[in-house]
């Protein structure tokens, strides 16, 4: 089944002269894009983790269980949760919570943590990054299972029989992978599916991760999985005014965070070539978006498509066109094109 989405990061909105709104006001927009969504049919509605006072998401589940609470068919989840910095079984408890409350509606997308602010907030050594993971999604794993767990490891309190509640059915759980082949094996030996976060560059070059996991589920036994793609955007009536709108942010936020992170300072011309057919900024007409979208789904044998709508700077209206427009445009032009 092909399925379709969309992601945040919860970046500050503005108002309609560009001065930034709160972090309680950008909450309460980031309610309401989650219920539009809901209202213009997708199929998932998905909130990163971070804790930054760009990107103030650091309750996602909060969030989520309010739009649950608004909404009766989408599915509501994250977009990843940081495990390594978190407790395995706190975010087991809450995401069940959340399961509970949105009558089994809730998924989950697990992630090392590309930003890694949450490490030194919550006391963490980046030394221990590998291990982290490892071991919070071995320990995520078998609280899925269900029934009384066992486990034991290096960077939490071991377990024995210990029951953990509450119960409800198994949620879809994701790993999501942004360049590491490592990633996609552990993925497919837990029987998780996989979500390729594409950020840069041309998204062709994630083929070889999709047929890895292809070839590790069979190595390990398991049945196929679905392969998602979530990769960066924004949607407006023509590809001019996306491309005007999207650009001075675009430029700003990579600026700021190619100081910690390593990216490259955008320009015209990079901008231009990742708009572009090669590119993995899916920013346009919804036409030439979802013409993208179809290609990169095809390429890489992907079922899903998560949007990462949205980037500092845009205004809550700006975000709801977009949000209005992928769904009742894009969406049903790439189901065509796929068909």
């Amino acid at each position: 089944m092909t399925t379709f989405g969309l992601d945040t990061f919860g970046d500050v909105t503005h108002d309609a002269e560009g001065r930034p709104l709160t972090h309680a006001q950008t909450i309460r927009d980031l309610v309401e894009q989650g219920v539009l969504a809901d209202q213009a049919g997708l199929d998932f509605f998905g909130i990163g983790e971070h804790h930054t006072p760009d990107m103030p998401l650091s309750a996602a589940d909060v969030v989520l269980a309010a739009i649950a609470a608004r909404t009766s068919a989408i599915h509501l989840g994250s977009a990843v949760t940081v495990l390594s910095s978190d407790d395995p079984v706190r975010v087991f408890q809450r995401f069940s919570t959340l399961n509970a409350v949105s009558d089994g509606r809730a998924e989950i997308i697990l992630g090392r943590g590309s930003s890694v602010d949450s490490f030194p907030l919550f006391g963490y050594d980046l030394a221990d990054y590998e291990d982290l993971f490892e071991e919070k999604t071995h320990l995520f794993a078998e609280l899925l299972k269900g029934g009384p767990v066992t486990w034991q490891g290096k960077t939490r309190a071991s377990l024995h029989e210990q029951d953990v509640v509450p119960f409800t059915e198994p949620f879809p759980t994701w790993i999501g992978v942004g360049g590491s082949p490592q990633s996609v094996v552990r993925a497919a030996s837990y029987g998780f599916s996989l979500m390729l976060a594409i950020i840069g560059g041309h998204p062709g070059r994630f083929a070889p991760f999709s047929e890895l996991y292809k070839h590790a589920l069979e190595k390990f036994g398991r049945d196929p999985l679905p392969i998602g793609i979530h990769s960066p955007g924004h949607v407006a009536p023509t590809d001019e005014q996306a491309r005007e709108e999207f650009w001075p942010h675009y430029l700003d936020v990579i600026s700021r965070l190619g100081k910690t992170r390593g990216f490259a300072t955008p320009t015209p011309e990079s901008y231009a070539h990742e708009v572009g057919p090669h590119g993995a900024l899916f920013v346009g007409s919804p036409e030439t978006v979802a013409t993208k979208m179809a290609r990169t789904m095809k390429t890489l044998g992907a079922s899903r498509f998560d949007l990462k709508y949205g980037i500092g700077g845009l205004s809550h209206g700006s975000l709801m066109r977009t949000i209005e427009l992928y769904g009742t445009e894009v969406v049903p032009r790439v189901r065509e094109l796929l068909a």
